[in-house]
């Protein structure tokens, strides 16, 4: 016999699932039967909210969904905040639960782990949810979740699966039929875009984190316009630092604006021109960019934030190689080679840009200079590093003016949700999903409590992780906050931990940081050999 746990595990191994992030408990063990005779690695978390930000970072990386298994009752409710950044983020996570027995679940009788609807908690933070009634039911909900990871907006799927619907037999279930492919964009829009793009004289591009996969087809639509490319948080690294045409700076900075009000067409790919990039501070709305051509795989985010000029529905990549074969019909017809690069002074633009910017970020604040210089430096000790971050200073000043040197290697919890105890368990997921890269881990003393419990997993999973801890005793950033809106600070000098002692705890090497010079020879070091390392910055003393 085949049990619907074994089924489980071999269609998620057909889908080509090569890890789970879960924690066993009585009320999931059918989700664990062959499990460990499969190609599937699972790593154990400490806590819910630990191995689905695992996830969460896993999937950043690999491309593929964050597979998490969980218990009924306490399993979701503790995976929920892990969902909600994901959700925001538009992070491929598959979280699939146990459920009380069929008539148990909602009952009110008080059976262990019992919702009153524990499917509807799950879909506050999910784009799909599904309830499995029988083994037949799994199969669809399956191509459904994965037809979402694959040609929808990725974002978390919540699957439930009673405790004997678990055990039945399901010997004859065939596997999950395959998905269809990603939406294609039209080809008369496909035109229409790349005629308004060839025409402008002032064109910029506004990169999102959806176009982080079809980086090399941004940078080659940029260079064949001769464009700037603002990049939003999440799209760091598409244009790599140092390269003429990037502009690494948050489009809230008002001579970001300047640029982008100052163009004549704006093509826009795989960003939800939101808030949390575009008005950080809440202080004035982002304003229409003007001619705007935009590229979204979600045809609900086409029109939402901005009005487009050119809507193209479709995968980045597809939609992006479109208008570059349309712009190079249009320059042959011209006489032009086809890869000629037009002039509209897009270096100068993007350069003049980037310095009035870093400017404006000295302006709001001196720290928030130095913090960027200080992630210039690790960048340039490591520039094949991922760096995973908490919602903490150093990223808060990472997010206004960084750059990296490829994309996808900066990612945070700043953007989105913006939860606390993301990045610690984030970054163990990202060196699992990329073993061959060093992965730094920006966390502050106050954030890294939220999942301190998750210390232990890099080690324990094999990652190589450098855990690097802003220790400005307490939540730093809110004191700040609260001084400036004229509150007397309360509740917020919350006493770090012996950070030195939970390393040695955990078998990791500790270093006290309080010079660049430190932080760059502990850095070094970290990058010759796979390991686990916790560099302590000591904030106040820090140079």
């Amino acid at each position: 016999m085949k049990t619907l746990g074994q089924y489980l595990i071999e269609a998620l191994t057909a889908r080509g699932v090569r890890h789970v992030f879960g924690i066993p408990g009585v009320h999931n063990l059918e989700l664990y039967r062959g499990l460990a005779r499969s190609p599937i690695r699972h790593v154990s978390g400490r806590h819910e909210q630990g191995l689905g930000f695992m996830a969460d970072g896993y999937a950043r990386v690999s491309g593929r969904p964050g597979v998490c298994f969980t218990i009924t009752g306490p399993g979701v409710t503790n995976i929920l905040t892990a969902m909600g950044q994901a959700y925001g983020d538009s992070v491929a996570m598959l979280v699939i639960s146990s459920q009380n027995r069929r008539g148990e679940a909602g009952s009110g009788r008080g059976f262990l782990h019992e919702l009153p609807d524990q499917r509807a908690m799950a879909a506050g933070v999910a784009c799909a949810t599904f309830a499995i009634g029988a083994p037949a039911e799994l199969p669809a909900a399956l191509v459904a979740a994965f037809e979402i990871f694959r040609s929808a907006r990725p974002r978390p799927v919540y699957i439930e699966i009673p405790l004997d619907v678990l055990a039945q037999d399901s010997s004859g279930l065939a596997l999950p039929s395959p998905v269809r492919q990603a939406p294609r964009a039209d080809g008369t829009a496909l035109q229409a875009a790349a005629t308004r793009l060839f025409d402008a004289r002032r064109p910029v591009i506004l990169a999102g984190g959806g176009a982080v996969r079809a980086a090399a087809l941004v940078l080659e639509v940029a260079q064949r316009l001769d464009a700037p490319v603002v990049m939003t948080a999440n799209a760091r690294g598409i244009v790599p630092s140092g390269h003429a045409l990037a502009v690494p700076c948050s489009p809230t900075l008002e001579p970001v604006r300047e640029l982008i009000a100052a163009a004549d067409c704006v093509l826009a790919v795989g960003t939800e021109i939101g808030p949390t990039d575009y008005d950080a501070y809440g202080m004035k709305e982002f304003p229409n960019p003007p001619g705007l051509v935009r590229i979204d795989i979600d045809p609900a985010q086409l029109n939402r934030s901005a009005r487009a000029a050119v809507a193209l529905c479709g995968d980045a990549a597809q939609a992006l190689q479109g208008i570059i074969d349309a712009l190079a019909a249009r320059a042959a017809s011209n006489g032009a080679a086809p890869n000629q690069v037009r002039r509209a002074e897009g270096a100068r633009r993007a350069a003049a840009c980037r310095e009035a910017a870093l400017a404006a970020i000295r302006q709001i604040s001196p720290a928030l200079e130095q913090h960027v210089q200080v992630l210039d430096m690790m960048r340039d000790t490591l520039p094949q590093a991922l760096l995973v971050g908490d919602s903490t200073q150093l990223v808060y000043g990472g997010n206004l003016g960084f750059n990296t040197a490829r994309a996808g290697s900066w990612f945070n919890s700043a953007t989105g949700y913006g939860t606390l105890g993301y990045a610690l368990p984030a970054a163990t997921g990202a060196s699992l999903a990329d073993p061959q890269r060093p992965v730094i881990c920006l966390v502050g003393d106050g954030g890294v409590q939220f999942s301190l419990a998750e210390l232990a997993v890099p080690g324990e999973a094999g990652a190589w992780v450098a855990i690097v801890v802003w220790n400005n005793r307490g939540y730093g950033e809110i004191r700040t906050a609260m001084i400036a809106a004229g509150i007397d600070p309360e509740g917020v000098d919350v006493a770090p931990p012996d950070f030195a002692q939970l390393a040695r705890a955990y078998g990791y090497t500790h270093h006290l940081i309080r010079s660049r010079a430190a932080l760059r020879a502990a850095l070094a070091s970290f990058g010759a050999r796979r390991q686990v390392v916790l560099l302590e910055i000591d904030a106040a003393h820090f140079t």
